[in-house]
């Protein structure tokens, strides 16, 4: 399930990053394809990946094997901070859905880059949590491709606000 207009997206969206954040999960995922495949490597994500610095948030990776990588240990809320004041260009997190939650959570998301697949999966990892605080997002882009996946860009805005309404006799 995939076309050109979403393919060129994403490696739009990679060969805009100037570095990459990862949970370990998912660094492990993709230091095991992109970062040692040779057909991956020659990939445009495959070489935006290798060229560019990455950062793992983990407690448990103390040994990175994949050249460029830092492993963020610590205050790693203070650590993503500093990260976005000193890295010129985008942070882009690909996947990692425990430390987009957590990012959320903690304030640290810039922007959502979203893709919908035409296809529901009635299992899996919920992208966002059961519980927590709700958070406004506010839409900065959204295209349709021809095969109906769907991208949307947005923006947290803030904690989300409900209106109230109250019955109307009649």
């Amino acid at each position: 399930l995939n076309d050109t207009e979403s393919g060129d997206y994403i490696n739009q969206i990679y060969g805009g990053a100037a570095a990459f954040l990862f949970g370990r999960r998912t660094y492990e995922i993709f230091a095991r394809s992109w970062g040692a495949m040779p057909d991956l490597m020659k990939h445009p994500i495959g070489v935006a990946l290798n060229s560019r610095p990455k950062y793992v948030a983990s407690t448990s990776l103390t040994n990175p094997k994949w050249a460029g990588t830092t492993v963020l240990t610590g205050d790693v809320a203070a650590a993503v901070r500093n990260l976005k004041t000193h890295q010129d260009g985008e942070l882009l997190v690909p996947g990692s859905g425990v430390l987009v939650r957590w990012l959320l959570a903690n304030d640290l998301v810039d922007q959502l880059n979203l893709i919908t697949f035409p296809v529901v999966v009635g299992q899996g990892t919920r992208l966002f949590p059961d519980s927590g605080p709700d958070i406004a997002l506010g839409l900065v882009d959204s295209r349709t491709t021809s095969a109906g996946i769907t991208i949307q860009n947005y923006r947290p805005a803030g904690r989300a606000e409900y209106a109230t309404s109250t019955p109307t006799r009649r």
